[in-house]
């Protein structure tokens, strides 16, 4: 390597890096040795950079369209949800917001993989085998199935429109049943379109998102079905949004407990609390505060409701780029990386804490 130091020993450069990453805390430790010609050896302070300028971790080269396609992606899902909901218990007004959301979210969110990917014929690539223990390749399939559901469903909807008469006043009776059973066969996918790309960034070594792997599905559940709900209170008419603040309590707890467990991960969950990603998460968590007391209290106040409806969407959209941001923040600085690792092998080893950079 042209950029090594041309007279230092092999050996000794070694310990020197070593002995760098066994510092965590950043304290200055005077490690005693022998160098090659007999001279003391001084370990200077760690800085938790890496070997020669790398970096310990090459952070992702995601584009902020992956953190939109997280937020369209759980909001189609959640559309879908609602509006099965909707259709099962005779709220047409709500269904219909339901399966237009479900078909806006998938139809920005096939765009937003397509922009990141660089061209369409990627996309197509990925289809060509379906491997269940790749969250990406399990993720293109459920997204090219749900799509065409969601439009199919949609198609009901403008079917009333059509000529009574002749081939088009058949597709006019045939559309509705056909669009209700492509509507249900949608919303039995939704879960997984909801919560998969939480698995996908857990699935990553990016140290914030992996060590979350038992909370994002969790958290962007609970974000999914608040966005669709604000959505939904948003559109759909006022006598028929009472289940949407039944369902807007459930997702409130479900992304707070979600979010909570993220807070105890230990040194990786401080990307969540502090900098851009920890801004963003906590502006999430008072926007969807806002929105569930506003939909408590909102009943048939259509400017309430709106208020509340849009605290929900941006509270879905504020975090799930904090949690994309505070992934980033974690693959950029080598400490989250090193100290975990310390930390495992530490307890592979069964050493003490006072045995540590011994």
């Amino acid at each position: 390597m042209t950029d090594m130091p041309p007279n230092e020993p092999v050996g000794d450069r070694f310990r020197d890096f070593q002995a760098r990453l066994d510092q965590p805390d950043g304290r200055r430790q005077h490690r005693r040795g022998r160098g090659h010609d007999g001279e003391q050896l001084t370990v200077p302070a760690a800085d938790f950079t890496s070997y020669y300028g790398r970096p310990v971790l090459k952070p992702p080269v995601w584009k902020p369209d992956i953190a939109a396609y997280l937020f369209t992606g759980g909001l189609a899902a959640g559309g879908s949800l609602i509006g099965a909901g909707a259709q099962l218990t005779g709220r047409p007004g709500l269904r219909q917001v339901g399966r237009w959301t479900a078909l806006g979210g998938v139809a920005a969110s096939a765009y937003l993989l397509v922009h990141d990917l660089g061209r369409p014929a990627r996309f197509h690539h990925m289809l060509r085998v379906a491997k269940l223990t790749s969250p990406m390749s399990v993720g293109t399939w459920i997204l090219t199935a749900f799509g065409p559901l969601a439009g199919v469903a949609v198609i009901a909807e403008i079917a009333p429109r059509l000529p009574q008469h002749g081939v088009l006043g058949l597709a006019r009776r045939l559309a509705p049943p056909v669009g209700d059973v492509a509507a249900l066969a949608a919303a039995a996918t939704a879960p997984a379109l909801a919560t998969y790309t939480g698995v996908l960034l857990a699935d990553t070594a990016v140290p914030s998102w992996h060590d979350a792997y038992p909370s994002l599905p969790f958290v962007f559940a609970g974000s999914a079905l608040a966005a669709a709900s604000g959505v939904g209170l948003i559109a759909a008419p006022a006598a028929e949004t009472a289940p949407l603040r039944r369902l807007v309590l459930a997702a409130t707890a479900i992304e707070v407990i979600g979010g909570r467990r993220l807070e105890r991960m230990g040194l990786t969950s401080e990307p969540y609390e502090h900098g851009r990603g920890g801004r963003l998460v906590r502006a999430g968590r008072v926007l969807l505060g806002v929105g569930a007391v506003g939909a408590l209290f909102s009943r048939r106040n259509r400017i309430l409701s709106a208020i509340s409806g849009a605290a929900l969407v941006a509270s879905s959209v504020a975090t799930r780029f904090g949690v994309f941001e505070a992934g980033l923040a974690s693959a950029r600085d080598p400490k989250y990386t090193v100290v975990p690792q310390r930390e495992r092998r530490d307890r592979r080893e069964g050493r003490s804490p006072a045995e540590k950079g011994t």
